[in-house]
């Protein structure tokens, strides 16, 4: 079990609350203004939505790809960060995206990334590493009938503070 499980737990409870606008208000204002929401953080994993409207289009009346990698890298970059604080201090970047549509994304699109046993590993084994370490996480995109719409993967490079 993870020693900051009760640490993940509270940060999850909060990020699913209602005040979790205020967190994408104040960290992250254009994923409030195009409207994401956080549907699911446990320890399996995350799942964003995001609402297609006239914030988020684009001139073929659909969602903008852009809005779309925002909800989906939301839900890679929330399994991490929840590892973070006073005890376990690392720095995140994001290194790599790749992303394939194959559906035009209209309605409310969920987008899944279900690695939480990975992350929880790779951020055991990065903390004991002085050395950085990358990972990729997958996200597929649903629409509401259940047909996909993208597929995305990122790839976040984590290395540990020197104070840790």
């Amino acid at each position: 079990m993870n020693p900051n499980n009760q640490i993940n737990n509270a940060f999850r409870k909060r990020a699913i609350g209602s005040f979790f606008w205020l967190f994408l208000l104040t960290k992250l204002p254009l994923a409030f203004l195009a409207g994401v929401k956080m549907k699911k953080f446990d320890d399996e994993g995350t799942v964003t939505s995001l609402k297609y409207k006239w914030i988020n289009q684009n001139p073929f009346k659909s969602m903008y790809f852009a809005a779309m990698q925002m909800a989906a890298e939301l839900s890679t970059g929330l399994l991490l960060f929840q590892y973070l604080n006073k005890k376990t201090r690392f720095s995140m970047l994001l290194v790599s995206v790749e992303a394939s549509y194959s559906k035009k994304a209209i309605g409310k699109i969920t987008f899944s990334c279900l690695q939480g046993e990975n992350v929880d590993l790779y951020i055991s084994s990065m903390l004991s590493n002085a050395e950085g370490q990358s990972i990729t996480l997958p996200v597929v995109a649903i629409n509401e009938d259940g047909d996909e719409v993208a597929e995305f993967k990122f790839t976040w490079s984590c290395r540990r503070s020197k104070t840790t």
